[in-house]
């Protein structure tokens, strides 16, 4: 499928319209999630499932790079309409997908004494998530396949085929969450097993849709491909840069969901209530973002700096009116939204009382959200690394040591100025970048 290369609002949408409609779901998914075990006797398995969760987005999201990077340098090499470099990138992110996964997989023992040596809760929520991680990491193998695959069709242009994937994934995933917890009885182990079931089932679909567009397993040279990896030292380094800034990135909110988790069982479902509300505008915003790595790397491969620039002028419109209403819904409806996600009292009283942090976030979130798209788009692995050093290091953990007498206001402001500290930094790059496209 060739690119079409104008820019224009109809373009901005036909990209990101159908990443939007899949990355919902995949908010929709995680407030399913909370809602099973949120409606259960006890705030234990929500604070399992929270600290599970967290456990795998930091592994798995860890590699997110297999997406990123795999967008990035298709869409480039798809400005000139290059059938055998994009198929090359997609066979070789494949391959680099299954050796990680395999080494998650024979590693799961060290990496869950380790992970469980660090994270803190109170026994009988760590024993739960414990159960959750011995599960759910079956799953690596389709999960990391799975990234590869969406980014090489995100930058491909085919945003339709990437969206019917996530959704057969997380609706499959739904589906099994209701039907282990509330039909079964199991708990926080029901949701790790519906993960698993959902991400297999999604990679059997997406492979049926890459033999729809002419490409099988019986093109792959196997040692051809990974010699092609390993001696590609260029690549490696752009897959570790995006690697280092995805797990500092992930980092953040797992510091944040453990020093919750310090504050008691009560203040760490709360922040796991909340943070729905963050990764739901999040993945919304994504949609533009995903719009932003296309276009930026169409632009990138055909040296159009003008076509780099007005892209980003129409997705940072659309990004910024959408993040304005995420802010009025959660503002006059957040109440209402934390009752459906929990019917736990205090819970649901501890969460409203951070409520503000949620509405602030969209509005100072989204232009770290839109950068990060051109960034992956020109893949510029190194400078979102710095980015991400800097914002951590001299703001993010910086504001918690000083607010940390406000208690949980104090980490949730923290988490603000994170988002903030990204969006500035990221920015100062902008004319350089718009230099270098000339």
């Amino acid at each position: 499928m060739q690119y079409t290369h104008a820019v224009t609002h109809r373009k901005v949408w036909s990209l990101a319209g159908p990443m939007i409609l899949a990355n919902l779901s995949t908010p929709l998914l995680g407030m399913v999630d909370t809602a099973v075990v949120g409606h259960l006797s006890s705030p234990v398995y929500l604070g399992a499932v929270a600290l599970g969760t967290m456990l795998f987005t930091f592994l798995f999201w860890g590699f997110g790079f297999l997406r990123m990077v795999t967008t990035g340098l298709t869409s480039q090499a798809n400005s000139d309409a290059n059938q055998s470099a994009t198929r090359n990138v997609l066979i070789q992110s494949g391959l680099l997908a299954i050796f990680i996964a395999a080494l998650l997989l024979l590693l799961q023992s060290p990496i869950g004494w380790l992970a469980f040596q660090i994270i803190e809760g109170s026994p009988e929520v760590l024993a739960a998530a414990q159960q959750y991680y011995h599960i759910r990491i079956w799953s690596a193998p389709a999960t990391l396949l799975n990234y590869a695959i969406l980014g090489w069709l995100i930058g491909m242009g085919a945003s339709r085929s990437a969206l019917v994937i996530v959704l057969v994934i997380n609706i499959c995933n739904i589906g099994f969450d209701l039907l282990l917890v509330n039909q079964f009885g199991m708990k926080a182990d029901g949701v790790a097993l519906a993960s698993v079931m959902a991400e297999y089932i999604g990679l059997i679909f997406a492979l049926f849709i890459l033999s729809r567009r002419q490409l099988a397993l019986k093109q792959i040279q196997l040692k051809k491909e990974l010699q092609s990896i390993f001696n590609n030292r260029q690549g490696l380094n752009l897959h570790g840069n995006f690697m280092l800034r995805t797990l500092c990135l992930i980092f953040c909110f797992a510091f944040f969901t453990n020093q919750g988790a310090q504050q008691g069982d009560i203040t760490l479902a709360a922040n796991m209530v909340l943070l729905n509300f963050i990764t739901f505008m999040a993945y919304v915003l994504d949609g533009f973002a995903n719009a932003t790595e296309v276009m930026t790397g169409n632009a990138i491969g055909q040296s159009d700096k003008h076509r780099l620039k007005r892209s980003l002028v129409l997705n940072g419109a659309w990004s910024f009116f959408v993040a304005c209403l995420f802010s009025f819904v959660y503002y006059f409806f957040g109440n209402q939204i934390i009752n459906l996600l929990t019917s736990i009292d205090a819970v649901s009283a501890s969460a409203t009382d951070y409520l503000f942090w949620v509405i602030l976030a969209p509005v100072i979130g989204v232009w770290s959200y839109l950068l990060d798209g051109l960034f992956v788009g020109a893949t510029l692995g190194r400078e979102m690394r710095n980015t991400m050093l800097f914002a951590i290091f001299c703001c993010y953990l910086p504001a918690w040591f000083l607010l940390q007498g406000f208690g949980n206001h104090g980490l949730w402001a923290a988490l603000i100025i994170l988002l903030a500290a990204r969006s500035i930094a990221q920015a100062v790059y902008l004319p350089r970048m718009l230099r270098s496209s000339d």
